[in-house]
């Protein structure tokens, strides 16, 4: 009897072991931006500190979003962590798709992230997602150009200033372009700017009835504007350019200015990445003359936990060392405060060596200007600024954003995008029962 049970013990303890062992890797779906890949370059610390392995699938920004979005629809079990962002936590939360971050440790100290990224990745005060990192939008532009051209940068520009200043620094000679945006189809790529850009003229995707607004002057005054503001200074090919496309051509010193994501501000300004670093400055994002709205979002890129993984513990792990104070000085030690993640916790801007960073104070002014619960000119009925906070709004903004892209790539007229989104969107919420 003793050996049969000294044989029984060692067979459950082995097998507990492999258990342990297949308990300890999990799978991160994440986007293949600068600071996530940057993040993927410290797995080694983690794993050495609490011996999980760590599997990463990285993917561009719409292809991620559409394998996040079918694995947890169809409870495919493929990622133990996910990162998305303020969209789609409170309405993954709400429909009990994500595991709560209601138990993380004191030390992790949840008070501290910016109440601006803890409220959009809550649902009913509970948090589902935790921020890697948070941004709004802001100008990014070359000092030297900008000096040449006899020009001024206010701190608040206005849509007239920006075209007045990308036709001043516009070079094709040089193949320096005026100004670099986003055009690329995909809800939160070229959709998220053209929105925010409609809401600096005055648009809204919904009035108070959730009517579709695609109809009304204000959205085809910031169509034509944003068109005629590319097509004479913007690159060729500006229709499939995103966020990496822009920032790569920021960086080899093609574009005299950029809006984009605040987060970009560390990338253009590293010297190891960028030829223009010693030459950029800062802007809040526009506003047309007369209109209160500026182009800016709110967002944050955050690790979630689909419900029914079964490494729920390991990935509460990883996601309490990736969004914590000490990863923030594990990156400032190597690589300095620059180069932080930034946007995510308040400790951070009151940091002294983090206050010295130039883009520091307009990164949270920007943050802070931003308040998703007032996003338009006139009223609405949605929570969101670069997007609409409910289940229908990505695959019809990402219809819609095609439509427009078509324009931009000069397919299509301005006024057929236009009548096109009018039609996906009225089709969509009639048929939801809004």
């Amino acid at each position: 009897m003793h050996l049969r049970s000294a044989l029984l013990g060692a067979t459950a303890l082995s097998l507990a072991t492999v258990a342990a062992a297949q308990a300890e890797t999990i799978t991160i779906a994440t986007v293949n931006n600068g600071d996530m890949i940057r993040m993927q370059g410290y797995t080694d610390t983690f794993t050495e500190q609490t011996g999980i392995e760590v599997e990463w699938v990285t993917l561009e920004e719409n292809v991620l979003r559409q394998r996040v979005t079918t694995d947890i629809t169809t409870k495919g079990g493929q990622f133990d962590i996910m990162t998305i962002g303020m969209y789609e936590t409170p309405i993954w939360g709400a429909n009990g798709w994500l595991v709560p971050l209601n138990d993380l440790s004191a030390e992790y100290d949840v008070d501290d992230i910016l109440p601006a990224m803890r409220n959009g990745l809550s649902h009913e005060g509970t948090l589902y997602a935790a921020p890697f990192y948070g941004e709004s939008s802001m100008v990014m532009y070359r000092t030297d150009l900008m000096e040449a051209a006899g020009l001024e940068m206010p701190e608040a520009p206005t849509w007239e200033f920006i075209r007045e200043a990308a036709a001043a620094m516009d070079n094709p000679a040089e193949d320096i372009n005026g100004i670099c945006l986003r055009g690329k189809a995909g809800w939160g790529e070229g959709g998220a700017f053209i929105t925010v850009t409609g809401n600096s003229f005055g648009a809204r995707w919904f009035d108070e009835n959730w009517t579709p607004q695609f109809d009304q002057p204000q959205w085809k005054e910031a169509l034509e504007f944003y068109v005629n503001l590319m097509n004479d200074y913007g690159p060729e090919g500006y229709a499939t350019n995103g966020f990496n496309e822009n920032l790569s051509l920021f960086q080899q010193g093609k574009c005299g200015m950029w809006i984009d994501a605040t987060v970009a501000a560390s990338f253009v300004t590293n010297p190891n990445d960028s030829t223009v670093a010693d030459s950029v400055g800062f802007a809040l994002a526009p506003n047309k003359d007369g209109v209160e709205k500026r182009a800016n979002w709110l967002w944050a890129w955050a690790l979630a936990i689909p419900a029914g993984t079964q490494k729920e513990a390991s990935a509460k792990q990883f996601i309490e060392w990736a969004t914590s104070k000490e990863y923030i000085e594990l990156v400032a030690a190597n690589e300095g405060w620059a180069n932080v993640p930034p946007g995510a916790r308040t400790s951070l801007y009151e940091t002294a060596e983090y206050q010295e960073v130039p883009f520091a104070a307009m990164t949270l002014d920007s943050i802070n200007a931003a308040d998703p619960t007032d996003p338009t000119v006139d009223p609405v009925p949605y929570v969101g600024i670069q997007f609409v906070a409910i289940p229908e709004f990505a695959g019809m903004a990402t219809e819609v954003s095609q439509e427009f892209s078509a324009a931009y790539a000069g397919q299509q007229s301005i006024d057929e995008a236009l009548a096109k989104a009018q039609d996906i969107a009225t089709e969509v919420m009639e048929a939801a029962g809004y």
